[in-house]
């Protein structure tokens, strides 16, 4: 057989398709690769965006925002003095980018002025952290990225 500039460019393309191929199968079985959607309704999400900005808003003009600190027992989130603790109503979302399965959400019902949630709940590490709240029918939002 004689090899020639034909059967060269013949190889060579048959070599190129090979390596797409390989490399399109690899993307898609390999977990490595695996990415989810931070939501799972992304787009819906994205309409509701502009409730949020009111919300970071309303956040802003307060005198005393929500503060945050890491105890022996957990996470205790602080809400504003200057507000009765028991009409605050919301919820509470902690989303782990790393690892979806340890994504929780918790109901905002206060008997003091803060909100402890357990340490054994929490993995050290990053979290990103949504406290969507509402006051005498005016909503608020706190976000923040927190290293645990």
């Amino acid at each position: 057989m004689k090899f020639n500039w034909g059967t060269g460019i013949v190889l060579a393309f048959i070599g190129f398709i090979a390596f797409i191929m390989y490399f399109i199968v690899s993307m898609n079985i390999g977990d490595k690769y695996d990415h989810d959607l931070v939501s799972e309704d992304y787009y819906a999400d994205e309409l509701k965006y502009q409730k949020d900005i009111d919300k970071l808003k309303n956040s802003k003009n307060l005198k005393e925002n929500i503060n945050y600190e890491r105890t022996a027992e957990g996470l205790v989130i602080n809400f504003p003095n200057d507000m009765a603790f028991k009409e605050i109503t919301g919820k509470v979302f902690l989303y782990r980018p790393s690892n979806k399965q340890l994504d929780f959400e918790t109901a905002i019902s206060l008997s003091d002025s803060y909100l402890l949630i357990p340490d054994n709940r929490l993995v050290d590490g990053r979290w990103n952290i949504k406290i969507d709240w509402q006051y005498n029918q005016k909503s608020y939002l706190f976000k923040e990225s927190i290293n645990y």
